[in-house]
């Protein structure tokens, strides 16, 4: 599938800026876990709006965390996929954004998330969703293209990181 073809650069973020506060003693690590990943995904959200049609931010914003309280979308090996179908999505949307650092993203190793895809259609786009999803994680399996995509230092290249892989 030639998943190139759906990101922009705009789409594309190298340096993400979300502010992660510590874990405080007489917070629960679950309620600080489920706070940082909204301040992530608010990030998120907010590329996909700038680079696409979306109905209400909000509401595509509170249908992300919806999908992220009922199981991670971390894949493991620095990596999250976040995606959703929602009415809030004019088009198939796809976004990359980049933590050197790296976020705790309730991962199933436990490692903090460096790469995030963020996937958004609408719910009649099942077909092209499923495609794309599987595509994707196919391709993310691979060291290289991880590695190609850490060492990036434009948004063009992490577009024709994708295609190379296609």
């Amino acid at each position: 599938m030639n998943l190139s073809r759906y990101i922009t650069e705009e789409a594309i973020k190298l340096s993400m800026e979300t502010r992660i506060e510590p874990l405080e003693e007489e917070q629960s690590e679950q309620k600080w876990l489920q706070s940082s990943k909204e301040l992530i995904l608010e990030e998120l959200v907010s590329l996909l709006e700038s680079s696409y049609r979306i109905g209400n931010y909000n509401k595509l914003l509170t249908d992300f965390v919806n999908r992220e309280r009922k199981a991670t979308t971390a894949l493991g090996q620095g990596i999250a996929v976040p995606h959703i179908r929602s009415m809030q999505a004019k088009d198939f949307m796809l976004a990359f954004a980049r933590s050197s650092e790296g976020y705790p993203f309730d991962s199933p190793d436990s490692e903090p998330v460096h790469l995030f895809f963020v996937m958004a259609a609408p719910p009649y786009e099942d077909a092209l969703y499923l495609k794309a999803f599987k595509a994707l994680v196919e391709k993310l399996q691979y060291d290289s293209f991880r590695q190609e995509l850490m060492d990036a230092t434009y948004p063009g290249e992490v577009i024709r990181a994708i295609r190379a892989m296609e």
